[in-house]
Order: C-alpha cells, then sequence, then structure tokens
C-alpha cells in the first residue's frame, strides 16, 4: 500500500538543540528529548562464521552505545525481523525460529520492550567473531530488539546491561565483568552494572586492542577510532524518532494535493492556483474491503486531468492525519480570512510567535513535537519569521472530584478506624456523608464517634464514580463569573486542586460585597440603581495608596499565573475600601479593570453604570505608580536623656512638633514626660526623637 511519509528525522537535531531556549516545563522537554531519543555510538561489524569456524562473506552490524563494553560482548541478538535472519539459521533451528519470529509479529513495540516482562529468544545455530577478540559468539533472536531501532541487531554485554544479563542467565550465557564500579568493586548483587567506571579485562595482542585501566568515556573513543582505522565499523548518531507517516485510510481529512499521470504513474503535486483541494461529499464513506481508501469511491473527484499537459491522472485518495491541521491552526487565527497565503507577512510577524501556550502534559511530545517540526519547515521556506511557535508552555492541573469520605469496616463487619489496619480496598470501605464527618487535627473522623478515622480521598472526575461537576449547574446557581473565579482561586493554575461547592460560595460572597460596594445596597423592590455610589472627588492619600498596592500585587500575579494571589489582593483592598466614607470614581474604576480578567461579565456591567458607552476590553490594564507603593508611617525610637524607652509610629514627613505631640500622649513615653522641664530635643527625621530633661526637675525613681 501506497504511504506518505514526512521527514521529520531531517530536523531531529534542531528539535533538541531549540528546546535550550524555550520556557517549557523542564518534564515537558525531556519528554521530547526521550521521544527523539539521539544517542551518540558506534556500528561495528561482527563477521559471521560457517560452521568449520570461517568467516563467511556476510556481517551483521550492530549499533552500540557503549562501544567501550565490547570485550564484554558474549552473544549477539538480532530483531525478528532482521533481513540476515532466514540466512543465520542452521536447519536445526529453522522451525524454532519460524514458529517464535510468528509470535513476536503479534506483539507491539511496546508489548516486547517492556522491562517486566520475561524476556525471551531463541538460538539461531550460528555464530559471529567478536571483532576485538576473535571469540566465537552465538547468535540469538530475540523480541526485546526491534528492526525499527539502530540496525535491528545489538551485541549483547550482560555484566553492563539489565535486559542482556536477564536474557544471559535464563539461557546461561557467560557473564563477562569489563567495567569496574568507581568503588573499585566487582558486582556481586545479582544484578548488571550498567554504569561507567575503569575498563578491565578488555586487551588483545592479536587485534591490538587494548583498553584497560582507561574510564569508559576514553575508552569508548579508542574502540571507534580503532574500528573507523582497521574497518570494523564506525562513529554512529541514532535516533529514536521515525519519519511521521502522514497518510490515513479513511474519508476525513484534509486530502493530499496530488495526482499521479495515468500513462505513467508520474506524481505530480498541485499547482498553488489549484489549491485548496476540497474533501467530495459522499454518501457512503464506509471501508471499500479492497484495501482502498474510502475516497476512492468518489470516482468522478478522482479520477481528472493534469492541468499542465491536459492528461489523464487520478488523485491521491489517502487523506493526511488529524494532526495536520492541528500543527498550524494558530497561524490561521492570525489570518482567518486570507484566501491567498496561509498567513500574511506583517500580521505574522506581529502575532507570533504564541507567547503562552496552556496544555496538558499529554501533548508533550505527539502535537507539541510534530507542531514544531512544521513551524521549522514554514520557516525554512520564509512563511514564518520564527524559529518556535510556543515561546512559552504552561501545563495547567486538573480539577479532581470533591473529597470523599470512607469508612473501613473489619471482617465481622464492625468500623474500625483507617489506620488500624494496612488491608484498605473497595470491598470493606463505606462511602460517609459530609454531614457525618468532622475534622480532627489533620485527620477526618465520624462525628459520633471520633474514635473512628476516615479515609479521605480526591479522585479525577468520572462518570463511573458520580463524581462530576456540571458547569452549567454552577452557573444556574451562581453565575459564570463566580465559575470563573473560583477556578482560579482554587490554587495555582499548574497544581493539581480539589473541587469543593462549598469553597464556590466564598467567592460569590466577594462579588456580592463589590457589586453593593460600587453600586450600593438593593432597593425595597430587590433592585438597584442605574448607577454608582462613587463620588467624583480627588482620591486621599491612603486610598491611592491601598489601590496602588492592589495593582502592583494582580499585575505581579497574573504575570506569574499566580491567579489565586491576585484574587486574594482584591479581597485584602475590598475590605479596606468598605472602611471608606467615599469612594472616589477614579479608584472604583482602576479596581474594575483588575477584576475584569477574572470576572469578565460582572465587570462589564460596572463599568457601563459608571457612564461608560464603550467595553472596557479597550482600556489599558492599570499601572501601579511606584510613588505609592512605599509605606509612609515608620516606626521611631524615642530616647529619654539618650536611653531608648519606647517607639512611636509617624509620617516620615512628620514634623519634630508633632512627633514630640505623639510621644507625650504615648501610654508608655508620658510617664517620663509627665511635669517634666525639657531642656532640648535633638530630632532627626525618619531617624530618632532624643528629648533631654532637665535633671533637677526629673522624677525620682523613673530613670
Amino acid at each position: 500500500m501506497r504511504q506518505w511519509m514526512l521527514k521529520i528525522t531531517a530536523y531531529a537535531d534542531r528539535l533538541l538543540e531549540d528546546l535550550d531556549d524555550l520556557d517549557w516545563p523542564e518534564s515537558v522537554k525531556e519528554m521530547q528529548r526521550n521521544w527523539i531519543g539521539r544517542s551518540e555510538g558506534a556500528e561495528l561489524e561482527f563477521c559471521i562464521l560457517d560452521g568449520d569456524g570461517k568467516e563467511k562473506d556476510m556481517q551483521i552490524i550492530v549499533y552500540t552505545t557503549r562501544p567501550d563494553t565490547i570485550f564484554g560482548a558474549t552473544y549477539l541478538v538480532v530483531a525478528p525481523e532482521h533481513p540476515l535472519l532466514s540466512s543465520l539459521a542452521s536447519t536445526a533451528q529453522s522451525n524454532h525460529m519460524e514458529d517464535y519470529i510468528d509470535l513476536a509479529s503479534r506483539k507491539s513495540d511496546l508489548e516486547r520492550t517492556e522491562l517486566q516482562k520475561e524476556k525471551t529468544g531463541v538460538f539461531t545455530g550460528c555464530y559471529a567473531k567478536n571483532p576485538a577478540n576473535g571469540e566465537a559468539i552465538p547468535i540469538w533472536v530475540a523480541d526485546y530488539v526491534l528492526g525499527s531501532y539502530g540496525t535491528g541487531a545489538i551485541m549483547a554485554v550482560p555484566a553492563h546491561d539489565s535486559r542482556d544479563y536477564e536474557f544471559a542467565l535464563k539461557y546461561d550465557i557467560p557473564v563477562r565483568w569489563v567495567v569496574m564500579p568507581d568503588d573499585k568493586s566487582m558486582n556481586e548483587s545479582g544484578k548488571a552494572f550498567p554504569g561507567e567506571g575503569i575498563i578491565v579485562n578488555s586487551s588483545d595482542t592479536l587485534t591490538g586492542l587494548d583498553i584497560n585501566g582507561l574510564c569508559s568515556k576514553e575508552a569508548a573513543l579508542k574502540v571507534i577510532d580503532w574500528a573507523e582505522h582497521g574497518g570494523n565499523g564506525k562513529r554512529k548518531v541514532n535516533y529514536k524518532l521515525r519519519d511521521w507517516l502522514f497518510a490515513r485510510q479513511r474519508y476525513w481529512g484534509e486530502p493530499i494535493p496530488v495526482i499521479f499521470l495515468d500513462d505513467s504513474g508520474e506524481t505530480v503535486p498541485l499547482d498553488e492556483t489549484e489549491l485548496p483541494l476540497i474533501l467530495p461529499e459522499l454518501d457512503d464513506f464506509s471501508p471499500s474491503g479492497t484495501g482502498e481508501p474510502p475516497l476512492s469511491k468518489a470516482v468522478t473527484w478522482v479520477k481528472t486531468t493534469d492541468r499542465l499537459s491536459g492528461r489523464p491522472a487520478t488523485r491521491e485518495t489517502n487523506t493526511m492525519p488529524q494532526w495536520a491541521g492541528s500543527c498550524w491552526y494558530y497561524l490561521r487565527f492570525m489570518d482567518p480570512n486570507n484566501s491567498k497565503e496561509l498567513v500574511d507577512k506583517a500580521k505574522e510577524r506581529y502575532w507570533g510567535p504564541v507567547d503562552v501556550y496552556v496544555g496538558g502534559a499529554e501533548h508533550a511530545v505527539l502535537h507539541l513535537l510534530y507542531a514544531r517540526f512544521w513551524h521549522k519547515v514554514l520557516f525554512d521556506i520564509g512563511v514564518v519569521s520564527t524559529k518556535e511557535p510556543f515561546q512559552c508552555v504552561i501545563n495547567q492541573g486538573i480539577i479532581l472530584g470533591e473529597v470523599q469520605y470512607m469508612a473501613c469496616r473489619d471482617k465481622d463487619g464492625n468500623l474500625i478506624s483507617a489506620d488500624s489496619t494496612n488491608k484498605l480496598n473497595e470491598n470493606n470501605l463505606e462511602r460517609i456523608s459530609e454531614e457525618k464527618v468532622t475534622k480532627s487535627g489533620d485527620s477526618f473522623v465520624l462525628k459520633e464517634n471520633p474514635e473512628i478515622r476516615l479515609v479521605a480521598r480526591a479522585h479525577k472526575m468520572s462518570k463511573s464514580r458520580g463524581n462530576v461537576v456540571n458547569p452549567d449547574d454552577v452557573i444556574s446557581e451562581y453565575g459564570a463569573d463566580s465559575l470563573r473565579l473560583y477556578e482560579m482561586f482554587m490554587g495555582p493554575l499548574r497544581d493539581s486542586k480539589t473541587w469543593s461547592t462549598g469553597g464556590i460560595e466564598g467567592v460569590y460572597r466577594f462579588l456580592g460585597r463589590t457589586w453593593r460596594l460600587i453600586v450600593g445596597l438593593p432597593l425595597s423592590d430587590g433592585t438597584f440603581k442605574d448607577r454608582t455610589v462613587s463620588v467624583d472627588e480627588e482620591p486621599t492619600i491612603e486610598q491611592l495608596r491601598c489601590l496602588h498596592k492592589c495593582i502592583a500585587k494582580v499585575t505581579e500575579e497574573i504575570e506569574g499565573t499566580r491567579f489565586n494571589t491576585g484574587i486574594s489582593a482584591m479581597m485584602e483592598f475590598l475590605n479596606a475600601a468598605y472602611k471608606w466614607d467615599k469612594h472616589p470614581r477614579s479608584v472604583v474604576e482602576a479596581f474594575v479593570l483588575l477584576l475584569s480578567p477574572y470576572a469578565p461579565h460582572m465587570a462589564e456591567e460596572l463599568w457601563s453604570r459608571l457612564g461608560h458607552t464603550k467595553s472596557l476590553a479597550y482600556e489599558p490594564f492599570p499601572k501601579a505608580n511606584p510613588a505609592y507603593l512605599k509605606d509612609s508611617i515608620i516606626v521611631l525610637p524615642v530616647q529619654i536623656n539618650g536611653k531608648t524607652r519606647g517607639t512611636i509610629q509617624v509620617e516620615e514627613t512628620c514634623t519634630e512638633e508633632d512627633a514630640f505631640a505623639l510621644a507625650s500622649k504615648d501610654e508608655k513615653l508620658s510617664k517620663y514626660l509627665d511635669g517634666q522641664s525639657v531642656r532640648k530635643r535633638i530630632y532627626v527625621p525618619g531617624k530618632i526623637l532624643n528629648v533631654v530633661l532637665d535633671r533637677k526637675n526629673v522624677k525620682v525613681g523613673v530613670q
């Protein structure tokens, strides 16, 4: 069957290197690095031996990332799909091999490479020569080696690879230690040592290779140089990444803009003037039953002519995979109505790259990696101006269902405390309603019997657990703004959080208090005035300080995606504002703009009631004035005759007279000053007030 592939492997190094410049979670970057799977090593040739132990004109090429362990290779393994396998099998082993290959063909790559699975294999009956020491080593076929990775064959070093070690123990294959750990002790733990160290048991006078005493990295380089000079191998970089299979045998999906000339079979891409190519409408898009894609049923669409030559041609009937469109949709959003090109260059330079991409970690490899590849291709042909599509990626946490409380029963059905048994399962747990539960310290217990500690768990929302919260129900009762605000107030965006219907009432009350502060109390019939209670007066210094501290905090928390603490800052502002006698319009308007990203519907309504006819979406976000961010109240030490007796709180601009008056009224300081004759006062603004008393009049016992 004809397939289309996109050569993503040609971009593997760029996809790796450019990760370093991205503001992405390190875990997502690491997943992409592992998926690409770049490894540096060597391809080494092992000559196949005939029945008399002589070299045949046939070699197995293995790929290894640890050429330093070549002297420890005691067998070779080839994948069940290796092209040379049919030439390797001895007559005695051929039937066993055929059965094994058939069995392996029914397994997925994931099943074959699972670390926990038991390793299986079949001896081919054939041997190869280890080029490092001339030793004849057996060739096995085993499904834990994949034909799609490397060369489809490995040199097995059981002492220093856990999979090879398990295989060697099972089939009684020699284990030879060639790497000494840094603690200079040979491994006696019954496990392989996969780490690096000092090379031992690795010298042969006939081959001329001696790497004893070298560290693993030096030894690997020396083995590669030796192999390249002797014609036994070469340096090699490998990737786990495979080219993108870009064809699907189904109706839906973007049609591939290619035709095939009927007389020659030549492949001809459609001219740009013929794009976009639209899917034909089909009533029957079920599988054809012939192996041809369902699109082949659209005969009048499939049969066409080449625009340039007029020769009869047939359209490609495979379609693109679903990722084809999702890899570049963000570019189309920048210029959705452009019928001449994918995106206008000026608009792309203005909007691109995407500043923040919010999505789950499940998109880490498939969507994000392929979108990066797609974008780089477009960059190379001049469609986009940046080499990366998404500069910042944020993984949001999931919202778990409400906490469920479970009581544990023993085998006789009696309630027991959850910490009295280590056998907790669905069979001995029963759900307890929240009304019967109370908190005791860090635990939850039964109200009627506090000795019974309960299990408190929050699970991912699912229909099977019955803990799904329908947003429509929440909106119906509390409004869309309350739902939106609560989801941001639950905790940091990146963290998983537990839903609590009781918790939404808190933000609902906050919005209600905000409304009443600005609009006023309801009228007797329950309605509100069309305007607000704000006044057209200049705000006080204290009001400006309160507002601008809120602006600074909310702005900082939005930029850091800490929306919950931004909401807390607005709650603090609201508490302070309720203590004011009047609410200046300029302060109220700035606060409404702060609220708008969190509660857009209510903010728009308040903005309208404040007398504005245009949406607040066109207003600039408030900016904090640094002049109002400093605390003007300072703590001033007060000395009496050079000895500190207390402190007072004063404004930074406080005069000497005002400072002395405050000290005289202070409960602690007044006992030193009442009725005393002051000889002089020494006042350093913002630093200290020293009152020097006339010694003749100092009260006895006070000093």
